[in-house]
């Protein structure tokens, strides 16, 4: 199955890098943003769970590197498609003057599945950015 080009996003919030990257790793500050529940082990090989308008996401912690960047694996549940982690998600937190540039590329997706996710990251991180308390 061929793969895309990954898709890229980034958005820029009004916070530490060190209070932005708990949205990545507590479920309580993850589903602010994204999803209805969420079951993480931010670990390296930890689990990583969390559903998304009736989906389930599924995939693991591939590094883990506080406050500056997140690997995660990713695939939805039943899905022939992208089956849990077989895609994944690079997270990068940069400290800018005015808070943290966050820049989320996502690889390895299947070329039919560009799209959806391209609109989905483009929908969700700006609203991380709205859930982040000012620090």
């Amino acid at each position: 199955m061929p793969r895309s080009d990954p898709v890229v996003e980034t958005v820029r919030i009004r916070a530490r890098p060190e209070t932005v990257f708990r949205y990545f790793t507590e479920p309580a500050a993850l589903v602010q943003w994204m999803g209805e529940h969420a079951e993480l082990e931010p670990r390296p090989g930890g689990g990583f769970v969390v559903s998304i308008r009736g989906e389930t996401v599924r995939g693991e912690y591939v590094e883990v590197d506080p406050p500056r960047r997140l690997r995660i694996t990713w695939g939805r549940d039943g899905s022939s498609l992208i089956p849990p982690g077989s895609s994944e998600i690079d997270v990068r937190l940069e400290a800018v003057d005015d808070g943290t540039l966050v820049t989320l590329v996502h690889r390895g997706l299947p070329a039919e599945e560009r799209a959806r996710h391209q609109q989905g990251w483009h929908y969700f991180l700006p609203i991380l950015a709205t859930c982040v308390p000012l620090s």
